[in-house]
């Protein structure tokens, strides 16, 4: 593989900043307005063509691109300037974030035309678009802190944009707190590694340090695995997010939701699988796999519970993480089969993901455009004014939940064997257990918010204008064609990317020279073919395990509740629908509200929800505990078993 000069990547980070600084000369003059909207159009749109011309060097040719800013390029195979360079991972995340910023820049055309100050609007959300771009781009590791700082007070301002809201100020308020401790972890770790290797370059790092680990290196490691997971949404560094996601538009909240998390995972590969050279180490991939599986049970158990809409989502989206570090554990396996599969699973989901959590919140935004609210019991039969709204729900969910032919049940397939054959079978039945509860939580959504009996003050409300439903549309499209023909996706996609994380050799020699990473480099993973990896997708006999497995777990949940049958019964459970009459009682209006639908299980769970009600108490104080136990605990870890 040898390098390949363009100045593609530059000009994908640039247009954005370059749009930014347009509108924010333009001011707040009203009669400019439409030329912002176009301009953040334009250049979300430049990035995403720039990026999509790659995919024939990178992708189809196998080509790494280096571009070196200001010509600095090394000297006497020292890195002293800031490299971009592009591999088929990092061009592969790219595009999903171009992508996404794209359909988020038209659905903000008509969705945020109602509120004050767009300019300021539109220079942040294409300041974020930018800082996400250039963050997955660059070769050097304080550059991505760069990026980084820009990308996350941009999200904050954004995330406090409707400022008359007490919750968004709150939510932008917890963000800044726990996201600069976050970055402060991040920056310490970078620190740390740069005292010890004197270079900030990923690529040299990886070089230098050839998976030697010292007190320092170890250090630097538990201070940035910590810093990222606050970044990707990872228990118990969850906690911003959620209200985040929630006090955001709409346009934002699927950014901050579906993208801007994977940024954190894609820090987190660089780290674990470049820099320190994680794969075969058994201790990595257990702390992974299991910090992973953590995240996706405490996401979906809370989003279950959940009476808000977009606050039900946002905790999904933990959940969704949880699935995507699983199989990045798995991918860290010394056995080298099972290992490109789980890889593979977590790179599947990760555009998966991002497609299926981004169309679900934009439905919630069309509810929230059209109605005012999000709140669950108070919604209900807006499939009759909203039909296109919610069928486009309905192919999220059913995406989301697992359920083929869509997008997610092959990615989620990928994970099932992945984590089952790597012999983390229980991890695997939590897995199935969280895709039925995404599916149960999803339904609750539909029924209170879609279906039912429609309110009074709901019969004069529209369908979303054509700006909004066009987004909705195309991802809609995204998570059918991406079910339906999973091999392309694989062949042109996924397994050039996997490749590339694995093939950590090239990706050093190009921005140096052939040869210099042989003194360090491990083995380069085969990829196995797609024979193997996606071996028994229609498979009858594969079904019936998967469904005798998903029964199994469910007995053992069900059995598990009713042990606690006994709990005191939660105050705010008590509904008297539940009592038994006999006289022919009629309510004027008895929808069937969000409790109703998991009032049993709330019962029968009632000292685990209880506990996760009590931890979620909303201080920041106790989330930055949170986030200091966990680096403390990671760092005993790691010092204990590497």
């Amino acid at each position: 593989m040898t390098s390949y000069f363009s100045n593609l990547p530059i000009i994908a980070i640039l247009a954005p900043f370059l749009g930014a600084f347009l509108v924010g000369l333009m001011g707040g003059r009203k009669k400019l307005l439409n030329v912002q909207r176009s301009i953040a159009i334009a250049t979300t749109f430049t990035s995403f063509l720039s990026l999509i011309y790659l995919i024939k060097p990178v992708i189809l040719d196998k080509y790494i691109v280096a571009y070196w800013m200001g010509n600095w390029k090394p000297e006497s195979q020292w890195a002293i300037g800031i490299g971009l360079e592009v591999d088929a991972f990092s061009l592969f995340t790219a595009l999903i974030i171009a992508a996404a910023c794209f359909l988020s820049a038209i659905y903000s055309f008509k969705y945020m035309e109602e509120d004050n100050g767009l300019d300021k609007y539109y220079v942040l959300f294409q300041l974020l678009s930018a800082s996400m771009i250039g963050f997955v781009l660059t070769g050097d590791v304080f550059n991505m802190y760069v990026m980084l700082e820009i990308m996350t007070f941009a999200a904050i301002a954004l995330t406090s944009f409707r400022n008359h809201l007490y919750k968004s100020v709150e939510a932008g308020f917890k963000y800044i707190v726990i996201g600069s401790l976050g970055s402060s972890f991040i920056l310490l770790g970078t620190i740390l590694l740069y005292s010890q290797l004197h270079t900030l370059n990923l690529a040299q790092m990886a070089a230098l340090l050839h998976g030697n680990y010292t007190p320092v290196s170890i250090l630097a490691l538990a201070f940035m695995l910590t810093g990222y997971a606050v970044k990707a949404f990872m228990v118990p560094c969850h906690t911003w997010p959620v209200d985040a996601h929630m006090a955001a538009p709409s346009s934002i909240s699927m950014l901050l939701s579906g993208i801007m998390s994977k940024t954190g995972v894609y820090a987190l590969v660089r780290i674990l699988y470049m820099i320190y050279q994680s794969t075969g180490r058994p201790e990595m991939e257990f702390l992974i796999i299991f910090w992973g599986t953590i995240t996706m049970l405490v996401g979906i158990t809370m989003a279950v519970v959940q009476t808000d809409f977009k606050r039900l989502l946002a905790f999904s989206s933990v959940s969704q993480i949880g699935y995507i570090m699983v199989g990045f554990g798995v991918g860290l396996s010394v056995n080298k089969g099972v290992a490109v599969v789980g890889t593979m699973g977590a790179l599947f989901h990760m555009l998966n993901h991002a497609t299926f959590k981004s169309l679900l919140f934009l439905c919630a935004g069309a509810v929230l455009h059209q109605t005012g609210t999000t709140d669950l019991n108070k919604l209900g039969g807006l499939s009759k004014k909203m039909p296109y709204t919610t069928a486009f729900f309905i192919i999220g969910t059913l995406s989301i939940s697992g359920i083929p032919p869509f997008n997610g049940f092959v990615s989620k397939w990928l994970i099932y064997q992945a984590s089952f054959e790597a012999g983390y079978a229980p991890v695997t039945i939590i897995a199935l257990m969280a895709s039925v509860l995404t599916l149960a939580s999803l339904i609750k959504v539909i029924q209170s918010v879609f279906f039912g009996q429609l309110k009074e003050e709901y019969k004069d409300v529209k369908e979303v204008p054509l700006f909004m439903r066009i987004p909705m549309m195309v991802l809609s499209a995204i998570c059918i064609i991406v079910g339906v023909v999973p091999n392309f996706v694989s062949k042109y996609l996924i397994e050039p990317a996997a490749f590339s994380i694995y093939n950590i050799g090239n990706y050093i020699d190009v921005m140096f020279e052939k040869g210099y990473a042989a003194k360090m480099f491990k083995e380069t993973v085969s990829i196995p073919s797609m024979d193997y990896t996606l071996a028994g997708y229609w498979n009858p006999l594969s079904w019936l395990i998967l469904f005798m497995i998903l029964l199994i777990a469910l007995i053992l949940f069900f059995s598990f509740g009713y042990k606690s049958s006994n709990n005191k019964v939660i105050d705010d459970l008590i509904n008297t629908r539940y009592e038994t009459f006999t006289g022919g009682e009629k309510e004027d209006y008895n929808h069937l509200g969000e409790n109703d639908m998991f009032w049993g299980m709330r019962q029968d769970f009632g000292r685990y929800f209880r506990f996760i009600k009590g931890a979620h108490s909303g201080v920041v104080n106790d989330y930055v505990l949170w986030v200091v136990a966990a680096c403390a605990i990671v760092t005993i870890y790691l010092f204990t078993l590497m």
